[in-house]
């Protein structure tokens, strides 16, 4: 952006009287803006041009003005698609996120907040009771990773199995498993809230196979991985699914009481007081 202070096209200089609206630019350069698709500088074009004349902007200036208005409205709009297409069930930071106030070791969080294990495509198991921070981490890490330009897939297991099954049924599971896959961090939480059948622990594990050394997985379950065997009625499949899931990761066992209920309890307490 030019170092010099601009001012508006629409009011001019400072105490100016202020300018007519700008002129509209030519039908040609318009026509050929929306073939490249290249829609803020249509849009601002014609104020940017006029602003430039006035203020006797440099050829590069005027350029980089226009350049730096699309790649900024374009990476909005990335950013808006992708958050869309993560399907979050709430929105969490980690901000918002009380590392105090869980299990969390400060310097697990950090490292896990700088988001370089995606790439690497190690996995994140987080594993504790209900209410111990498993979904807001694992929501807060998605929303920061779509930030920093990822492409992030949320999933409960129930849904996860059930797509799977559907393209089970139309013989196009593969399909799915590489629709999911395309994404840099796929979000698997909930495992273990409903047991499966011998099919969808298979299917399951064909998605955590497929996965393995590939994309970066988070999944949270309130079962410690001793006892997957609980809902997962094949021994053998499930051994190899944690073999796969725990070989690149960082596991983090949340503990303590639920955060939910301690804030239930906070705000009866002050309603009676």
């Amino acid at each position: 952006m030019p170092s010099r202070t601009r001012a508006s096209a629409t009011t001019g200089p400072a105490g100016a009287t202020p300018l007519a609206e700008p002129a509209p630019l030519p039908a040609d350069l318009v026509e050929g803006l929306r073939r490249l698709k290249l829609g803020t500088i249509r849009r601002q074009g014609a104020e940017v041009l006029a602003t430039a004349k006035l203020q006797r902007w440099t050829p590069e200036e005027v350029l980089r003005t226009l350049i730096n208005a699309e790649v900024t409205a374009r990476d909005a709009s990335n950013q808006a698609t992708r958050l869309k297409t993560a399907a979050f069930p709430v929105v969490k930071t980690l901000d918002e996120f009380k590392v105090n106030a869980s299990s969390v070791p400060q310097a697990t969080f950090d490292y896990l907040a700088a988001l370089q294990w995606i790439p690497a495509a190690d996995n994140l198991c987080l594993v504790g009771p209900a209410g111990t921070g498993k979904t807001h981490l694992l929501v807060a890490l998605g929303h920061s990773a779509v930030q920093a330009g990822y492409k992030v897939r949320y999933l409960s297991a129930a849904e996860l199995v059930e797509q799977l099954y559907r393209g089970l049924a139309d013989n196009s599971v593969g399909r799915v498993i590489d629709t999911l896959l395309r994404n840099d961090f796929v979000i698997v939480d909930e495992i273990g809230f409903a047991p499966l059948d011998d099919t969808g622990t298979q299917l399951l594990f064909r998605f955590v196979a497929a996965a393995y050394e590939r994309r970066a997985l988070g999944i949270a379950s309130h079962w410690p991985f001793e006892q997957w065997g609980r809902f997962l009625p094949e021994h053998v499949t499930a051994t190899s699914m944690l073999d796969r899931l725990l070989h690149h990761a960082t596991v983090v066992v949340t503990e303590g009481e639920s955060f939910r209920m301690r804030e239930a309890r906070t705000r009866t307490t002050r309603s009676r007081s």
